[in-house]
């Protein structure tokens, strides 16, 4: 039977814990931007990043 409160007292740390670190990021600002990632996938890539892409492929085929 003592093990049942210890294990809510595990519990309790646990969850005390999980609150204290979500309180924490909100308050660093880990959730201020919800809105950017969503539509990060519509923007285009930088034209370097592309030719780079591109330009990697083509030394692994010269190197095969």
């Amino acid at each position: 039977m003592s093990i049942i409160f210890v294990l809510i007292g595990l519990s309790l740390f646990v969850a005390i814990i999980f609150l204290a670190v979500f309180f924490w990021n909100v308050k660093s600002g880990q959730y201020d931007d919800d809105y950017t990632p969503s539509v990060r996938m519509l923007f285009d890539e930088p034209k370097e990043k592309i030719e780079s892409k591109s330009e990697d492929k083509k030394k692994k085929k010269e190197t095969i």
